[in-house]
C-alpha cells in the first residue's frame, strides 16, 4: 500500500470517528456542552495553576530565602491565589465528570431505544434472516461499546484546549524552553496515529466476534431442553468454547498493541521532563529566565502529562467505538422493509377472505428436489380460495405442504410472491401451534398492548378451557408464568394463546394446528366452546387431528404448495 493510501485510510477513520461521536453528541447536546465547557474551564484553570506556581516561587519563595522575610500581603495573596485556582478545577472537575457520565448513559439509552425500535418495526421475514442473538448484541453490547468513548471525549476536548494554552503560555515565557516542551506534541500525535492504525481492525472482529457468541448462547439456551435430551452438552460447549477462542484471541491481539502504545506514552512525557529540566539549567544559569518560570514550566508539563494521556485513551478507545457504532448502523440505517399487512387488500363482495393465485417462496431458498411440487423450491403454487363469513375451514395435508406458509400469508406475516390477498377488515388474530408467552403475568400476556377487565379476561380463558387452571395458580390472573410460561405445560401454554386471540372478539381467527398439545378431553372442551362461541367469526385453521376437522364447514386438502 502507497504512503498516500495509507494516510487517505487513516484520514476517513478519524472522518469517520469525528462523524460518529458528532452523531451521538447531536442526540443530548446539552449535557454534552456543560462537560465540555467544565472541561475546557479545568484547562484554563491548570495552565493558570503554573502561573500561580511561578508566581509565588518569585515573590514569596525566593525572597524568603534572598532576604530573609516577605511581606504578609504578598504571602498571603500567594496562598489565596492557590487555593482560588485549586478550587475552581475542582468545580471544573466536578462539572465534567457529571455531565460527560451523563451524557454517556444518555446516548446509551436513547441508541438502545433507537435499535430496539428498528428491530420491531421490521417484519417478519426480515428476523427470519438474521440471528436472535447477534441482534440483542447490537442493542446491548454493541451499544456499550459505542457509548464507551463519550465519556473521555469532553476531557479529551478540554485537553486540546490546555495543550494550545500551554503551547502559547510556555513560548511566551521561554522560547527555547517552550519549543523542547511543544516538540513532543506531534511525537506523541504520530503515536497514537500508528497504534489506530494497528488496533482498528483487531476491534472490529472482536465485536464481530461477540455479535456470534451472542447468537451461540441464546441458541443453545434456546434449545436448552433439546441439548440436555440428546447429551449434546459437550458439543455445544467446544461449538462455544471455539467462538469464545477467537473473541478472546483478537481481543488479546488489541490489548498487547495497546500495552505497547501506554508504555511509549509513558516514556515520551517522562523524557520531555527531563530535557526540559536539562535545558531549563542551562537557561537558568545563562539568566535567560528565572527559578519560578523553570519551576512553572515543569509543573505545568507534569500536569500535561494525564491529560496527554487522555487523548491516547480516546484514541485507544475510539476503533472500539467505530466497531460497535458500525454494528448498531447496520440496523438503524437499514430501511424498514415493506410490511406484508399494507399488501392485504378489501374484499368487496362480501367475503371474509379472498386468496387469488399466491404463490409463495421464502428468500434464498434454491431447488430441493425433494419431490415436493416440481423442486423448483416454490412454497406455494397457485392457490386460490374463497371464504364466507362465519366460516369454518379446515387446511390439511402431509408435512412440508404449505398450510403453515398459507396462515402466515393469510395473517399478514408474509407477502405471496405473487398473486393477492384479501380480507375482511375487522380485528383478525392468529394462534400458532408453538405458544409463546412474555415472562409476565397471565393477565400480561393475555392484555399485551391493550387493557381489559377482569371479567372478560375471565370470559376468554372459559372460551379457551384454561379458566379452571388459571384459577387455581397462585395469583391467578396475577401469576408471573416465567421466561416464555416455562412453569405451564404445553397444552395450557396454548389455551393462554387462545384465550389472548379470543380476547380481541376477531372477525378472522387463524389457527395453526392449535390443539396439538392438548389431551383428547381437554380438546374436545375447547372445541365445543368454540363452536358456540364464534358463530360470527371465520375461522381458518390448519389441523391434523379428525376431531378437530370435524369442527370445519369445509375442508381444504393442500400437497406440494397447492390446493
Amino acid at each position: 500500500m502507497s504512503q498516500s493510501t495509507s494516510a487517505t485510510g487513516r484520514f476517513e477513520r478519524f472522518r469517520n470517528g469525528g462523524r460518529m461521536i458528532a452523531a451521538m453528541a447531536k442526540l443530548h447536546p446539552r449535557p454534552f456542552v456543560i462537560a465540555v465547557l467544565g472541561a475546557a474551564l479545568f484547562a484554563v484553570f491548570t495552565v493558570a495553576s503554573s502561573w500561580v506556581v511561578r508566581r509565588v516561587i518569585d515573590r514569596v519563595i525566593i525572597p524568603r530565602f534572598e532576604a530573609g522575610q516577605v511581606a504578609t500581603a504578598t504571602a498571603l495573596g500567594g496562598l489565596s491565589l492557590i487555593i482560588a485556582v485549586g478550587l475552581a478545577r475542582s468545580v471544573a472537575v466536578v462539572v465534567r465528570r457529571v455531565w460527560a457520565t451523563k451524557t454517556m448513559w444518555m446516548v446509551a439509552e436513547t441508541l438502545t431505544n433507537d435499535v430496539v425500535e428498528r428491530l420491531v418495526r421490521q417484519p417478519v421475514p426480515w428476523h427470519a434472516r438474521r440471528a436472535d442473538g447477534d441482534l440483542v448484541a447490537r442493542a446491548g453490547v454493541d451499544v456499550d461499546a459505542a457509548v464507551g468513548v463519550m465519556a473521555p471525549i469532553p476531557f479529551g476536548t478540554g485537553t486540546i484546549v490546555m495543550i494550545v494554552v500551554a503551547a502559547v503560555w510556555m513560548l511566551i515565557t521561554d522560547l527555547v524552553l517552550g519549543a523542547v516542551a511543544v516538540a513532543v506534541f506531534p511525537v506523541l500525535m504520530v503515536v497514537n496515529l500508528v497504534y489506530e492504525k494497528r488496533v482498528a481492525h483487531h476491534y472490529d472482529e472482536a465485536q464481530d466476534h461477540l455479535g456470534v457468541l451472542s447468537a451461540g448462547v441464546h441458541e443453545s439456551f434456546e434449545g436448552v431442553q433439546l441439548v440436555k435430551a440428546y447429551g449434546a452438552e459437550r458439543r455445544e460447549t467446544d461449538r462455544l468454547a471455539t467462538v469464545a477462542g477467537s473473541l478472546r484471541d483478537a481481543r488479546v491481539r488489541a490489548v498487547r498493541i495497546r500495552a505497547l502504545f501506554e508504555a511509549v506514552l509513558d516514556v515520551i512525557p517522562s523524557l520531555t521532563n527531563v530535557g526540559l529540566v536539562t535545558v531549563g539549567a542551562l537557561r537558568l544559569q545563562q539568566g535567560a529566565i528565572t527559578v519560578g518560570e523553570l519551576s512553572s514550566m515543569v509543573f505545568l508539563f507534569t500536569l500535561l502529562v494525564f491529560p496527554l494521556r487522555v487523548i491516547g485513551f480516546v484514541l485507544a478507545e475510539l476503533p472500539h467505538a467505530m466497531a460497535g457504532w458500525k454494528r448498531i448502523r447496520g440496523v438503524t440505517d437499514e430501511p424498514i422493509e415493506a410490511d406484508p399487512r399494507h399488501a392485504v387488500g378489501r374484499t368487496a363482495d362480501g367475503s371474509a377472505l379472498e386468496i387469488d393465485a399466491v404463490a409463495f417462496r421464502y428468500e434464498g431458498e434454491t431447488p430441493t428436489g425433494d419431490g415436493d411440487g416440481d423442486g423448483d423450491g416454490q412454497v406455494l403454487r397457485d392457490v386460490s380460495m374463497q371464504v364466507a363469513p362465519g366460516q369454518v375451514v379446515a387446511v390439511v395435508g402431509p408435512t412440508g405442504s404449505g398450510k403453515s406458509t398459507l396462515v402466515e400469508i393469510v395473517a399478514g406475516l408474509l407477502s405471496p410472491s405473487t398473486g393477492s390477498l384479501r380480507r375482511d377488515q375487522g380485528a383478525t388474530a392468529i394462534v400458532f401451534q408453538e405458544a409463546f408467552l412474555f415472562a409476565g403475568t397471565v393477565r400480561h400476556n393475555l392484555e399485551l398492548a391493550d387493557h381489559y377487565d377482569d371479567e372478560s379476561l375471565w370470559a376468554s380463558l372459559e372460551m379457551a378451557a384454561a379458566a379452571t387452571f388459571v384459577r387455581a395458580l397462585p395469583e391467578q390472573l396475577d401469576t408471573v408464568v416465567g421466561e416464555r410460561g416455562v412453569s405451564l405445560s404445553g397444552g395450557q401454554r396454548q389455551r393462554l394463546a387462545l384465550a389472548r386471540a379470543l380476547m380481541r372478539s376477531p372477525r378472522l381467527l387463524i389457527l395453526d394446528d392449535t390443539t396439538s398439545a392438548l389431551d383428547p378431553s381437554t380438546e374436545a372442551a375447547v372445541l365445543a366452546n368454540l363452536r358456540s362461541s364464534l358463530a360470527d367469526t371465520t375461522v381458518l385453521m390448519v389441523a391434523s387431528r379428525p376431531s378437530t376437522i370435524a369442527l370445519a364447514d369445509e375442508v381444504v386438502y393442500m400437497a406440494g404448495g397447492a390446493i
